[in-house]
């Protein structure tokens, strides 16, 4: 029989020269939007891949110290659009992160815009996913930002693949795939019309292996829903449905406790957990080498009913 496989020892014995390779691509590419842009923001929801962006960015422009802390603050802000159905857990640790590293926050609240007629919502229950693309273009014109900075990969999903790295939007906030320029030997168009903005996308070759090969390397902190933990979930269609204030049980449905966790957080009426016993990162990579489905065909029941939903989306202004 074979030994028991010690993954905290073997992960440091792991190649990582890729992600040397990545990390110095997100790097540039952070400097590159400082640099081109006069009022950029970096998207933060506090999930693994805006957390592991905002270590980039401390790596990108704050002075390291001898305890492995970051010192200095961003040359932009973070911005967080809040649907009002964020899980607790994560906006706790966003709060805490923002509180210790001194950086700018700001969060553009879908309450607000449900309040100004801008948002019109058909239940109270209905999922506020899609509708965060209102608040976040509202945002955008509010603090003239003229560059969002996000951590959207090529690998979750079709219309992400599409996705130049310096996505260029419209005076109308939206994505047209046939315009976005081309970006040949890294060099970056960043040239932009009034009303005009980009998103950029530093992880954007990443997968989400390299994103938890990085949280496991550079011992970045992430809000515990991450790891397995016990949960009251129900079973639909085919995933398991936390059990929560705006996702009560369906007649006939039976809530049942299992041992889960989040591959990734959001929206508490869309976001579905996966049954793990990972209780760590280095767990959570063995468990990443064998799955065959993106974080969000296993995990957003919003994406599962259309190809084409995520690029209406896109098309649309969001993320």
């Amino acid at each position: 029989m074979n030994a028991p496989l010690d993954l905290e020892r073997l992960l440091p014995q792991i190649d990582h020269r890729h992600l040397d390779a990545l990390e110095e691509e997100a790097i540039y590419i952070l400097r590159e939007v400082a640099g081109g842009f006069e009022r950029p923001a970096l998207l933060f929801s506090g999930g693994k891949d805006s957390c592991v962006v905002l270590r980039l960015a401390e790596k990108a422009f704050k002075q390291r110290l001898a305890n492995g802390a970051y010192a200095g603050r961003l040359p932009f802000a973070l911005l967080h659009v809040d649907t009002g159905h964020n899980f607790p857990e994560v906006i706790d640790f966003r709060d805490a992160l923002v509180k210790a590293s001194g950086d700018a926050l700001i969060v553009a609240h879908l309450d607000e815009s449900i309040r100004r007629g801008t948002v019109r919502l058909g239940h109270a229950l209905e999922s506020r996913n899609p509708h965060q693309s209102v608040a976040l273009l509202e945002a955008i014109e509010q603090n003239r930002f003229d560059c969002l900075i996000g951590g959207a990969r090529r690998d979750e999903e079709k219309a992400r693949a599409k996705e130049r790295i310096f996505s260029h939007r419209d005076h109308f906030g939206q994505w047209q795939p046939k315009e976005q320029r081309p970006e040949l030997w890294s060099l970056f168009n960043t040239r932009l019309r009034p009303g005009e903005h980009f998103r950029a996308f530093p992880i954007s070759n990443w997968t989400e292996l390299d994103v938890w090969l990085y949280i496991a390397r550079e011992s970045i902190a992430l809000p515990k829903l991450y790891y397995s933990h016990p949960r009251q979930v129900l079973r639909r269609k085919g995933l398991l449905v936390p059990l929560t204030a705006v996702t009560p049980p369906r007649p006939g449905e039976a809530v049942e406790t299992a041992r889960v966790r989040f591959r990734t957080v959001g929206d508490m009426t869309c976001t579905c957990p996966v049954e793990s016993a990972a209780a760590s990162a280095a767990e959570v990579v063995a468990e990443t080498l064998t799955a065959t489905l993106s974080e969000r065909g296993a995990t957003r029941m919003d994406d599962r009913t259309s190809d084409a939903s995520m690029e209406r989306r896109k098309k649309e202004g969001y993320f």
